[in-house]
């Protein structure tokens, strides 16, 4: 990365995973990093994107985000995560450059049962696509379809970015009810649509190891944690069965 990129510094504001910290976040100011290629590398050293905004925590006094990525050709699936491979053959699995029709009406559904007390309730179309979108890249959708008889129902979307070296996932969302645990079944996509365009990383966001909501990203072996400016590996703490 060069070193004349412009950073600005957000005022603390109270953390929305940790809610005894304050949380302060790192912005690209350079227009000319608003780029797939240049956004790839940034990807790469702990930032993420929300809309055109690129950033990535920046907390005086808290390390406890750190940008995770699952590596796609060593990954071995737990004795979970096999099942949730099952549950996904059960699916069917369209990749598109476009949301299905029907996305709001599962995001609405998805965002009252499970975030009704987080600032995306109640569903707001628009905001939701300034989220997801952007004027430089513009992101894949993982579709997942339940197959009834002769007719596919929609039963969840994952959002994901493709750069040079992997897939970032960016949102997911699903029928809340569901019988399968889409958002893991949604991970076993997203890692299936990598090893198919092969590209060896899936980053997952930030894992916050005091955060329960959060913690899960770190059941996937092997996986990357940036940490003290670099990428420091994780291997299974036991074998999978």
């Amino acid at each position: 990365m060069s070193v004349g990129i412009q950073v600005g510094v957000t005022p603390a504001a109270s953390c929305q995973y940790l809610p005894d910290q304050q949380e302060q976040l790192a912005v690209v100011m350079s227009a000319d990093y608003h780029t797939p290629e240049k956004y790839a590398a940034l990807l790469a050293a702990g930032f993420r994107r929300s809309g055109n905004l690129i950033y990535r925590p920046h907390c005086p006094q808290c390390q406890a985000c750190q940008a995770i990525r699952i590596d796609v050709n060593q990954y071995q699936p737990s004795k979970s995560q096999k099942r949730h491979r099952s549950q996904l053959n059960r699916l069917e699995v369209k990749v598109r450059d476009q949301l299905d029709a029907n996305w709001f009406a599962l995001f609405q559904r998805y965002i009252a049962a499970r975030h009704a007390d987080g600032n995306m309730y109640p569903a707001k179309r628009q905001a939701f696509l300034d989220f997801i979108g952007s004027d430089w890249l513009s992101p894949r959708f993982i579709h997942l379809y339940q197959r009834d008889h002769h007719q596919l129902t929609l039963v969840a979307i994952a959002v994901t970015d493709v750069v040079d070296d992997g897939l970032s996932a960016l949102y997911t969302f699903f029928e809340p009810e569901h019988r399968f645990s889409l958002g893991r079944v949604s991970i076993q996509a997203q890692l299936q649509l990598a090893n198919s365009l092969e590209l060896p990383w899936l980053y997952l966001g930030y894992q916050i190891d005091a955060c329960s909501a959060m913690r899960y990203k770190a059941d996937y072996y092997p996986h990357q944690r940036f940490i003290n400016q670099q990428w420091r590996a994780f291997s299974w703490p036991v074998i999978p069965q």
